[in-house]
């Protein structure tokens, strides 16, 4: 295992995360939000789509289809409405801060769902993580913004796709599933924009950060597939949380935000969790 290239491929993943958000926050200030999602699932559909062919894979595969896909599909759409609804709504770096709890929200999921072992160490850093989120969200206090509950779906959106992975079978293949995984995101744009009946043609600047979106995600997805291949899974995860780093610098310089203390000490508290959970995991498994 190459760990060193393995921590290099995930950070570079995350930065095309990061830009990904910016583009897709940048195309929502003329675009509306079914349009922005309907292309973005439509494009990569597409491309994953004819990657699958290329490695000579069935789009539609007889294992394919099972209950744990269609969790994943729902939890995909999910995911992407309330993610791109609350760029709309919200600062980058509130929404880049709230998703950091996705890591701990999957070790509670595996532990209440698919039977996973956690010991009382990870039970308390999953509450207090859990609290550090109550921190940046401020629900009832004067900081609390409705709008960031968005962030808040989006994150459970992703928890519920990344359990219902581990529920498929190992043949089925990541180009598949995100194949399948863009579909459904495109359909659910197309139907938000048939409700809407929002539709914008996009300009020149529109079409450069709709692009820029899909292509710094693509090449995300590819990058963080490649960290796993030549990394061990516990040295280059922790570098997911390089986004929050890449997400507030790019939030600081294009929209000219500065998130306030109290954000900042709850997306602490989550990363410092997060990251002692994943620790506690290498060191329980060996």
């Amino acid at each position: 295992m190459d760990n060193l290239k393995g921590m290099g491929w995930m950070t570079l993943a995350m930065l095309g995360f990061a830009l990904a958000d910016t583009f897709i926050k940048l195309s929502l200030i003329t675009l509306p939000i079914g349009q922005v999602i309907a292309f973005f699932g439509i494009g990569g559909a597409l491309v994953y789509g004819l990657w699958t062919k290329a490695r000579g894979e069935r789009l539609f595969e007889p294992t394919l289809f099972r209950p744990a896909f269609w969790l994943r599909l729902c939890s995909e759409v999910l995911s992407t409405v309330c993610f791109v609804t609350a760029l709309d709504l919200i600062d980058l770096s509130l929404m880049a801060a709230i998703i950091q709890a996705n890591p701990l929200l999957v070790t509670l999921g595996a532990a209440l769902f698919l039977g996973a072992d956690v010991g009382w160490k990870r039970w308390l850093a999953i509450a207090i993580g859990l609290f550090g989120v109550l921190i940046i969200v401020r629900p009832g206090m004067a900081g609390f913004d409705v709008n960031s509950l968005w962030a808040v779906g989006a994150t459970l959106g992703l928890v519920g796709r990344d359990l219902a992975t581990r529920m498929m079978p190992r043949e089925v293949s990541n180009h598949l599933l995100s194949a399948w995984g863009f579909v459904a995101v495109g359909l659910s744009g197309l139907i938000i924009l048939g409700v809407s009946r929002e539709f914008v043609m996009p300009e020149g600047t529109a079409w450069a950060f709709l692009v820029g979106a899909l292509l710094s995600a693509l090449v995300a997805y590819y990058t963080i597939t490649a960290a796993m291949r030549v990394g061990e899974i516990a040295v280059v995860t922790p570098f997911r949380y390089t986004r929050l780093v890449f997400a507030l610098i790019l939030a600081l310089l294009v929209f000219g935000e500065r998130p306030d203390l109290w954000t900042l000490v709850g997306a602490g508290i989550v990363i410092g969790t997060g990251l002692y959970t994943l620790w506690r995991e290498r060191k329980v498994t060996g």
